[in-house]
């Protein structure tokens, strides 16, 4: 073997090791994308992670071989490799999720616009002066942006909706924004997925607070508890809708029958005599102090009177 093959393999085998180290040390990883991602900028991320976090690079065929001999220990690992592909990466960590994503993604930094490169945001140039001189006019016009002439230089008259997200970036565009000196994207690490524990799931739901996951809880549950009821199939969740019903069952058979219970005894007693609950109620109910009932009877006095002189005539004329 040549020396060039030997030190190819020793790398691989010393990026193997360190991936297998980081998959037994680390319990979570966020799975991330670094089109566009410099070296320079690759550094600042790692710096700024150091002590609580590991950033890993390779090959993805290589990642995926040590991820299956890895899992056939831990099976959790099954659920990485269907996120390696593309230009991504790991961040592996025992510390808060969102936080280190949060890390991740504000280290971007400014980027001119790429021919024939997809762009990730609409792209604006604002109104006002380009600092170009009128010569340049025909480029404008070229690209149907209106201007005018203002103190020897160029002046755009409208704000132009140059580049729509997701549209190819053309080389006029790329030639306009260098001109008018402008950096329109930010690149840095993109955070598409999280392996926690075993398991997998969009980097968005970091976004999700304690309040909006219980609310997804809970409608889960009235669903499932839904769908036993219909089909007949007690579960957890559905038995105390059951016992609720059976409860409320009781109690009709105890209202039209001799029997009873404690938590019936109101419900009979109510039905032996309902005009006691009814003076219950009356005594119980706030009363109106004598200037409010004086200010009700004017009110209605004065909106009769109103309605009679709307009628239009009189039985008089």
């Amino acid at each position: 073997m040549s020396e060039a093959g030997a030190n190819r393999r020793a790398r691989k085998e010393a990026f193997a090791a360190r991936l297998r180290t980081y998959l037994d040390t680390y319990k979570n990883a966020l799975i991330v994308q670094v089109d566009n991602v410099g070296s320079n900028q690759m550094q600042k991320v790692r710096s700024a992670l150091r002590g609580r976090a590991a950033v890993l690079m390779g090959k993805n065929t290589l990642i995926r071989k040590v991820i299956r001999e890895e899992a056939q220990s831990n099976p959790n690992l099954e659920a990485l490799i269907p996120l390696v592909y593309g230009n991504m990466g790991f961040v592996f960590t025992n510390d808060n999720l969102k936080e280190i994503r949060d890390i991740i993604i504000s280290n971007k930094v400014p980027a001119a616009a790429k021919s024939g490169t997809i762009a990730p945001k609409d792209v604006m140039i604002p109104p006002g002066p380009s600092g170009l001189d009128p010569g340049q006019t025909s480029f404008f016009q070229a690209l149907n942006i209106a201007t005018k002439i203002v103190k020897g230089a160029i002046e755009i008259v409208n704000e132009v909706h140059l580049i729509r997200a997701g549209e190819k970036v053309t080389a006029s565009h790329v030639a306009l924004l260098g001109k008018l000196n402008i950096m329109p994207f930010h690149y840095g690490f993109a955070v598409s997925d999280v392996y926690e524990n075993g398991t997998t799931y969009a980097a968005s739901i970091l976004d999700m607070s304690e309040t909006d996951l219980m609310k997804k809880f809970q409608n889960g549950v009235s669903r499932l508890a839904a769908l036993s009821m219909a089909i007949g199939h007690p579960t957890v969740a559905s038995l105390p809708y059951i016992i609720a019903g059976g409860f409320s069952k009781l109690l009709a058979i105890a209202a039209v029958t001799d029997i009873t219970f404690k938590e019936a005894e109101p419900i009979k007693a109510y039905l032996a005599d309902p005009s006691k609950f009814q003076a219950q109620a009356a005594a119980a109910a706030p009363t109106a102090s004598p200037s409010k009932v004086a200010a009700k009877e004017e009110k209605a006095k004065e909106k009769s009177e109103e309605s009679e002189a709307d009628m239009g005539f009189s039985l008089f004329d």
